[in-house]
């Protein structure tokens, strides 16, 4: 009798009511995250990892990555407050897969296929789930194009002359100054607000693993963007590699004409026209464009030793691609590109995770920004940190990387636009390791 006038009084009191929401809020608390990508990767089950050394580079330089961008973050990093998010539901793209019967990458239009696995048969949901995706499109049939014999290939028109690419004496005496005026000459770079929109989501630490953002990174991206020739060209090697470290890439003849066709046509646009004067100024590279050319390829396309195995990467898989590293605890390796990054959380393969605090109070990153510091999943492997410059184009990029890596260091602290950035790059005896950009205080 006692218990039962007990509970009575508990239930006039509102006492559990109170158990109720602390049970809830364990709840809530508890987030879930994303599974349910998987691994497109082509045979990469039939190959086995050599365990050949990297031509003598026994060195892990390029796993310095994680380390200087996580560098003290984990006290440093500062929560700037919080805001309240208004996030759209992350959308299902058209995503691309290889092309079986033909034995060559090629990209074809099929809406990525998931079963709502969070509905049962009754039309209940699990709420601890992000919320599914709004489809939206990736217009990418006139990709094929590019599969063309290279006599049949159409290239943009080179760069108007009224444009200045002659580099000045003090661009060629600073670094900082040749840095930042590869940032005006980047013609392609996009708009926020008028070609694309992105939503931030909340922000946390390095060693934080909860998920604090409910969508997806990019809410929407102008249909026009991919019809831009560097842009276009560039997602059409996206799909050329294994993203396992360790497997060896196999270069069909298709993706080497990929490849060079690529080159030419960045090399119709400023920054990579600068980005020629000037070293061919400092006698690093031949006057002659078709020499140039030849250097680019090799120096972002050949193959080299990473993770114990031979001819297994390439500067531009692992900076713009991305690679999953599977020794130990499997972790994602590169992956800097933010078109990559679009592409790959269209179709499923990336869960954005949110941004990382930075270092000073009140620089909280918004739609507006385009260097930023994330944390994601990709193809359910933690990425913990990494760094990328929103809607600048491929040839930017390219361009600033290789400056960098023929005039510069392993830090180069340098100017683009409104931002400080210290811009990372490896060597790897003649070639790159790795190169990213990371946010300056």
């Amino acid at each position: 009798m006692d218990g039962l006038i007990k509970g009575l009084i508990d239930v006039a009191l509102g006492h559990n009511d109170d158990r109720d929401e602390e049970r809830n809020s364990e709840s809530r608390e508890d987030r879930s995250r994303s599974t349910w990508a998987e691994v497109v990767s082509g045979e990469q089950d039939n190959d086995e990892p050599s365990g050949d050394r990297r031509h003598g580079h026994d060195h892990n330089q390029w796993n310095k990555e994680e380390q200087e961008q996580s560098y003290g973050r984990n006290e440093e990093w500062e929560s700037g407050g919080s805001r309240p998010s208004m996030r759209p539901h992350k959308a299902v793209q058209e995503g691309y897969e290889r092309n079986e019967d033909s034995g060559q990458a090629d990209y074809k239009q099929g809406r990525w296929n998931r079963k709502d696995e969070e509905e049962n048969n009754d039309g209940w949901q699990t709420v601890c789930k992000k919320p599914p995706k709004r489809p939206h499109e990736v217009q990418i049939t006139h990709w094929h194009e590019y599969k063309r014999p290279p006599s049949e290939q159409e290239y943009s028109d080179h760069v108007e002359h009224s444009v200045n690419l002659e580099p000045s004496e003090e661009e060629l005496s600073d670094l900082v100054k040749a840095c930042d005026k590869l940032w005006e000459l980047d013609l392609n770079r996009l708009v926020p607000g008028k070609d694309y929109q992105i939503d931030c989501g909340e922000g946390k630490k390095v060693y934080q693993k909860d998920d604090m953002a409910q969508g997806s990174l990019f809410s929407w991206l102008s249909e026009n963007v991919f019809r831009r020739p560097t842009f276009s060209r560039f997602c059409s090697l996206l799909d050329n590699y294994n993203p396992h470290e360790g497997y060896k890439e196999v270069v069909t003849s298709q993706e080497m004409q990929e490849q060079e066709a690529f080159i030419e046509e960045i090399c119709r646009t400023a920054p990579i026209k600068y980005l020629h004067k000037y070293l061919s100024s400092k006698d690093i590279v031949s006057e002659n464009y078709q020499d140039f050319k030849r250097i680019m390829t090799s120096l972002w396309f050949n193959l080299y030793g990473r993770g114990g195995t031979s001819s297994c990467s390439s500067a531009f898989e692992h900076v713009f691609v991305g690679e999953i590293k599977n020794r130990g605890e499997q972790e994602v390796s590169g992956f800097h590109n933010w078109i990559q990054f679009y592409l790959e959380e269209a179709k499923g393969g990336v869960d954005y995770q949110g941004y990382i605090f930075p270092r000073r109070r009140g620089e909280i990153p918004d739609s507006e920004t385009q260097l930023l510091t994330i944390q994601f999943e990709w193809n359910g492997v933690l990425k913990s940190v990494s760094s990328t410059l929103i809607g600048v184009s491929p040839e930017f990029e390219i361009a600033l990387y290789t400056l960098c890596f023929y005039m510069g260091r392993e830090d180069n602290h340098v100017q683009l636009g409104p931002y400080p950035v210290n811009v990372k790059c490896y060597r790897l005896g003649n070639k790159i390791g790795s190169a990213f950009p990371i946010a300056e205080c």
